[in-house]
Formats: structure tokens, C-alpha cells, sequence
């Protein structure tokens, strides 16, 4: 079993495209903190972004927020049982059920479940709705997303509910993504 994460920084490239990733992530409070820097493009247009999502000490995301350099902004927080309310307090129903969250631009959030969880083989899958939001319009949608533990504390299978896309997850002794195949290389 993974053990709580001590400070630690990690990098990530896209395989396509340009972009780089600086991650922290580290004990905060009674949590975990993960707090981020990247630089990329999605559908031809760049971006740039700093996010911090706050986890308590089960890795259950409790807030995040996202910023780009463009202005745009984006701060959610939940009770972490899948009830979301944005920076005013107003109750988001759209997102009831959701506990994990899927940010487009990061490999990072793939982690989230796959700690939260504890996954072993013969758990079998996971199906999960995420609060998946894509870096291009920042407009928050529930995705169906299927984890799977390949090898414990090792591998992990990530699938979308429609089966458009698979990747087999090589994580580190932290639980962190070392490589996503087709969309992420670790540095």
C-alpha cells in the first residue's frame, strides 16, 4: 500500500505538441496538496494554467481551484461524499455522485482514484463518474471513467465508460503516473 506522500516534485511532457507540467505535491494540513504549473495547447490553441487541489488523508479531493494566464477562473469545493459548490456556495447538482475529478491538461488527476481507491486485482473495476474539466472552455462535465488495478500498487487500467480511449497507468511508489501512453511522458 502506498504510504502518505512526503514533498515531492514531479514533471510531465505532452507527446504531442509542446507543454510541461511542474508538479508539487506534499502533506498539507490533514491532507495532501498538489499544487501545479503547466503550459500546453489543446485543439491547437495554448494555454496556461496553475491549479491546487486539496485532498484529505484518504486522497478524497475536498476543493481545487484552476487559473489561467488569460484570466479565467475556476473554484470548486465538496464534502467529499459527491456534493460540489462552487466559490459562492451554490450547490452544482449536476455533479452529485462525483468524488474524483479529471482535469484535461494533467496526468496528476489519473492518481486521485487510483489512491482513493486502494485498487487490488481482484477488486475487479471500478466505475467512477469523474467532475472531468477540459482546459479549453473550463465548463465542468460528469465522464464515466472505468479504473482497474493490473498489479498492485504498480499498474492500473484506465478506461472511458464509452470505451473510447485505454491506457495502462505505470505508477510510482507514491501512486503518481510515470508515463500515459499516447499522452504523457514523466521527466
Amino acid at each position: 500500500m502506498f504510504a502518505r506522500p512526503s514533498l515531492k516534485t514531479v514533471r510531465w511532457r505532452p507527446l504531442e505538441g509542446e507543454g510541461l507540467e511542474h508538479l508539487t505535491i506534499g502533506p498539507f494540513e490533514a491532507g495532501i496538496r498538489a499544487s501545479s504549473v503547466l503550459i500546453g495547447e489543446r485543439g491547437g490553441r495554448p494555454y496556461g494554467v496553475r491549479y491546487i487541489i486539496d485532498c484529505d488523508a484518504a486522497w478524497t479531493v475536498m476543493s481545487f481551484s484552476i487559473d489561467t494566464t488569460d484570466g479565467r477562473r475556476l473554484s470548486l469545493a465538496s464534502d467529499g461524499k459527491g456534493h460540489w459548490r462552487d466559490a459562492a456556495g451554490t450547490h452544482l447538482s449536476a455533479f452529485d455522485g462525483c468524488i474524483d475529478i479529471d482535469l484535461a491538461g494533467t496526468p496528476f488527476t489519473n492518481t486521485l482514484p487510483i489512491r482513493r481507491l486502494g485498487l487490488k486485482p481482484e477488486h475487479g473495476t471500478a466505475r467512477l463518474t469523474m467532475l472531468y474539466v477540459p482546459f479549453d472552455t473550463f465548463e465542468p462535465f460528469p465522464d464515466g471513467q472505468n479504473y482497474t488495478c493490473l498489479e498492485e500498487d504498480r499498474l492500473y487500467r484506465y478506461e472511458a465508460q464509452d470505451r473510447s480511449f485505454t491506457a495502462d497507468l505505470p505508477v510510482d511508489e507514491d501512486g503518481l503516473v510515470m508515463d500515459y501512453p499516447t499522452l504523457f511522458l514523466r521527466l
